[in-house]
């Protein structure tokens, strides 16, 4: 077991580890437990009665949230022709083709999200091995291989965040920073909540949502009521 520091304990004793709290009560005592000294952002975990195994229980996807994630998020994007005149025009960081590619294969990464055109995947796929373990690599399912970079680029400078369950069925998501008003951090959970709901493969029997909890970057994790607000 990992030993805890002295703020983290004291941070600790302010939540009552049998209960279940709301969304409302949750984002309050997250913001009353967080102890860094900066604006720390605020993190959702959902633990999913899922078998990753299962190609239809692969869960992935993504949301715009309503009130951002707080963060800016660096975009590059691989079009050529209209297509790349459009992404530099709806503020990508960076875009390009064969350029872009070697960039980024002489060791480049100073970028969170890839966007490519259908057609750029084939350049793009030279990049797997060092895209893919980083969790960049460009996919349908979460709106970043589309011919309609434009929106894709404005979509996550606007707050998108995408979700992918991983091997032991679990999914951590911004929701936003401890400086956001409670109302505004209680939208964008209650907004990624409902799409992971939703979300649910017909396969998946019994409960769905097993665990739900919220915590601030250094704070104690607040447990959820998983079944409802």
């Amino acid at each position: 077991m990992p030993k805890h520091g002295k703020k983290y304990i004291e941070a600790a004793k302010k939540v009552d580890s049998d209960k279940l709290y709301t969304a409302v009560e949750a984002v309050a005592l997250v913001k009353e437990t967080s102890y860094a000294n900066f604006d720390a952002s605020v993190e959702v975990a959902f633990n999913l009665n899922l078998d990753p195994k299962q190609a239809d229980q692969q869960l992935r996807g993504a949301v715009v949230l309503p009130n951002g994630t707080g963060k800016s998020q660096k975009v590059i994007v691989f079009a050529e022709g209209e297509q790349a005149k459009q992404a530099t025009a709806a503020g990508a960081d960076e875009v390009g083709s064969d350029d872009l590619v070697n960039k980024i294969k002489d060791g480049w990464f100073d970028f969170d999200v890839v966007v490519s055109t259908p057609q750029m995947m084939a350049k793009v796929g030279q990049l797997g091995r060092v895209l893919g373990p980083k969790g960049l690599m460009p996919n349908p399912k979460t709106g970043t291989v589309t011919m309609d970079v434009a929106k894709a680029v404005e979509e996550v400078k606007a707050g998108k965040v995408t979700y992918r369950v991983d091997k032991e069925g679990l999914i951590h998501a911004p929701i936003g920073k401890v400086s956001f008003d409670d109302e505004k951090l209680v939208e964008n959970f209650n907004t990624i909540r409902d799409v992971i709901v939703k979300a649910r493969p017909a396969s998946v029997k019994g409960q769905y949502v097993t665990s739900l909890s919220m915590a601030a970057t250094f704070g104690p994790g607040i447990h959820l009521n998983p079944t409802n607000d």
